[in-house]
């Protein structure tokens, strides 16, 4: 009990920390919105073009662009969270501390991303969804267990999305500095978690394995929930999905940080 409480203060401040910085909050929603407008009129050309494009009619592929840009920051498919912090940590010498604190260090940094996702899910989502529903014609659905189930794809894409940061992150332990593999890890994220394009549209093995892999929990698995692709046994089987790669993942930052402390080399100071 005291550890999960500890851990709840974790996510708490994280939301707070974030909201701190509401200038940020609104350059982040204006520049989505904006993205957004100009990306919906690329998708109605192309989807006059080709329409029913990757099993969507317009009105589901314009909610899919507003649904990126709204979790273009809950899930950090381009980072954006708690790993450049880590990294530095790693590189100066501080995660020393860290690993005294009377907390799990995995359970820490994801409690702290928790938070960091409540505060952009409601700061961040929320308007552009607003912005794209009133000037566009999106297939938003009006049950409100369809948005439950949403928001359960939702936390289990961010379960995803901070284990496969996590990882980047503790590979500053070997490169001292994270960065490059962290771009890498950024712009695979954005390709393959449907920012850019749906992975639907992706032409034969390569669309198959870019669903397959983890980074389709971040923002394509989510929106094909609220778009209804997923019900009933599908959609638990879509849980799964994301949850078996959570698991998978968390459990390979697990033994990579057991690694990684063994061998802990004090930077700077």
């Amino acid at each position: 009990m005291h550890t999960g409480r500890l851990y709840a203060l974790v996510a708490v401040n994280g939301f707070r920390r974030h909201a701190t910085y509401r200038i940020a909050t609104a350059a982040g929603v204006f520049t989505n919105s904006v993205f957004g407008v100009i990306l919906t009129y690329t998708y109605l050309a192309l989807w006059h073009e080709r329409p029913h494009l990757g099993g969507y009619d317009q009105a589901q592929a314009l909610t899919f662009v507003w649904l990126g840009q709204g979790m273009h920051m809950v899930v950090a498919a381009m980072g954006g969270g708690f790993e450049d912090e880590l990294i530095e940590r790693i590189r100066t010498g501080d995660i020393a501390i860290d690993l005294y604190r009377p907390a799990d260090l995995q359970g820490w940094w994801l409690a702290a991303d928790a938070g960091r996702a409540a505060f952009h899910l409601l700061g961040r989502a929320v308007v552009p969804m607003a912005v794209g529903a009133l000037l566009f014609d999106l297939a938003l659905p009006a049950d409100p267990l369809r948005w439950l189930a949403f928001l359960t794809a939702v936390a289990l894409g961010v379960a995803v999305s901070f284990a496969i940061r996590y990882l980047v992150a503790l590979s500053a332990f070997w490169l001292l500095d994270g960065a490059g593999v962290a771009q890498v890890a950024w712009f695979t994220g954005l390709f393959f978690s449907g920012m850019l394009l749906p992975l639907n549209v992706f032409p034969g093995a390569l669309g198959e394995v870019a669903r397959a892999l983890p980074w389709s929990a971040l923002l394509q698995v989510p929106a094909d929930v609220l778009l209804g692709r997923h019900t009933g046994r599908d959609l638990l089987a879509t849980y799964a999905f994301q949850a078996a790669w959570a698991a998978a993942l968390l459990a390979a930052g697990r033994l990579v940080q057991s690694v990684a402390t063994r061998r802990v080399v004090v930077q700077g100071g």
